[in-house]
């Protein structure tokens, strides 16, 4: 008797186990496919940041010429936004309902990821690795399928806030800023920041509509405040518009950039890159164009896949290594599934990184994502753009 209940017993176990095993799959997921949708900007007044979703769709076709992630290729259905919410909204329940995605990945744009939020969350589908960094996208316990990706707007003003206490104390403070949630988050880190000096080093500001057709007149007043410092709370097509009118009126503020428009191919060339010299931004990703990472084997990789994958690309654009990045971060969390593709693996993985290093962030950085703690990249450095490429300010 006991031998027969000890084989009742390992069968048992070997049925558990085999059930267990058995793949998992929720919507857009199967033995052979994973698909994975997104809106964007390919038109529009941030039509420059619809280069990540050239470069995601590059690799993610590339991954599929390797076998794809686990065995299945990525299906990758990207949609154009125009950067109005409106249409973001539509087109996410276009991706959710009619395509059935197992996820939406890199929306650009925080006015557009607050508009497809709610909607995202009411349906449980992963909104994942955001092309934005508003503070509230880090809200597990209010909005659990949505993680941005990139450091947060609050923290990346209260860095610039940090260093301008520290140089320049009794600075005068211009700012720039786009007239919505993203421009507005950047605008509370840095008063958050400055605290007690926030109401006398603030002598002037300025906010614009993201499909004004210029900036000109808004630095024209800012310039008439007599501030010696400027912070330009934009996208690259403003920023460029404001360097090239800083010039215009030969003033030279001591000028802090958001990283999001710190691309020497979006926003420096278009502006003029002797223009642009001088200008602070908070760095987390390798200059690859710059000759101290020349010999970095994770810089050449990636340049040896751009040569092959994207080819006639502009190497200094950095949107291009941003793709590259948001885009390894979506293969190791779909990795980390296994074979259990539910809605709610993928965003447990996604909450469940650790130690992870991307290839081209900066030495030191790596990320840790948690149940209660969804940040992604959190290390930033202090750089100078200096009419080729970036320098460490701290150097």
């Amino acid at each position: 008797m006991p031998y027969r209940r000890s084989l009742a017993a390992i069968a048992a176990c070997l049925i558990a186990s085999a059930v267990s095993a058995q793949p998992k799959y929720g919507p857009g997921t199967s033995e052979k496919e994973i698909k994975v949708g997104q809106t964007i900007a390919y038109s529009g007044p941030a039509s420059a940041y619809g280069q990540l979703g050239k470069v995601e769709d590059a690799y993610f076709k590339s991954l599929n010429a390797k076998g794809g992630i686990n065995g299945r290729r990525i299906a990758f259905i990207s949609l154009d936004d125009g950067y109005t919410p409106p249409k973001a909204v539509e087109n996410a329940r276009r991706l959710v309902e009619s395509d059935q995605v197992a996820l939406v990945f890199n929306v650009l744009g925080t006015p557009l990821n607050m508009a497809v939020r709610p909607y995202l969350n009411q349906k449980k589908v992963p909104q994942l690795f955001i092309a934005a960094g508003a503070t509230d996208f880090n809200n597990p316990s209010k909005f659990p399928w949505t993680m941005g990706w990139q450091p947060n707007l609050q923290a990346e003003a209260g860095f610039y806030a940090k260093d301008l206490l520290a140089k320049k104390p009794d600075a005068k403070v211009a700012v720039l800023y786009q007239n919505d949630d993203f421009g507005k988050d950047l605008v509370h880190g840095l008063e958050m920041a400055l605290g007690d000096k926030a109401k006398a080093m603030i002598v002037a500001s300025q906010n614009f509509q993201a499909t004004d057709p210029t900036i000109d007149s808004q630095l024209i007043a800012l310039k008439a405040s007599g501030a010696d410092t400027l912070f330009l709370f934009t996208y690259a097509k403003q920023a460029a518009q404001a360097i090239t009118k800083l010039d215009d009126l030969a003033w030279k503020p001591r000028t802090y950039l958001h990283l999001g428009a710190a691309s020497v191919g979006a926003t420096f060339k278009p502006a003029g890159l002797d223009k642009s010299t001088g200008i602070l931004s908070a760095g987390f990703l390798k200059d690859v164009t710059d000759p101290k990472w020349a010999n970095d084997q994770d810089v050449k990789e990636w340049m040896a896949w751009m040569k092959e994958n994207m080819p006639g690309a502009e190497l200094s654009d950095s949107l291009n290594e941003a793709g590259y990045m948001y885009a390894k971060t979506l293969e190791q969390v779909l990795k980390q599934c296994g074979n259990d593709l539910t809605r709610e693996n993928i965003m447990k993985q996604a909450a469940s990184l650790k130690d992870f290093h991307l290839p081209l962030l900066l030495p030191g950085s790596t990320i840790n994502t948690s149940a209660t703690d969804y940040r992604v990249i959190q290390y930033m450095k202090l750089q100078r753009f200096n009419g080729k490429s970036w320098d460490f300010a701290e150097d």
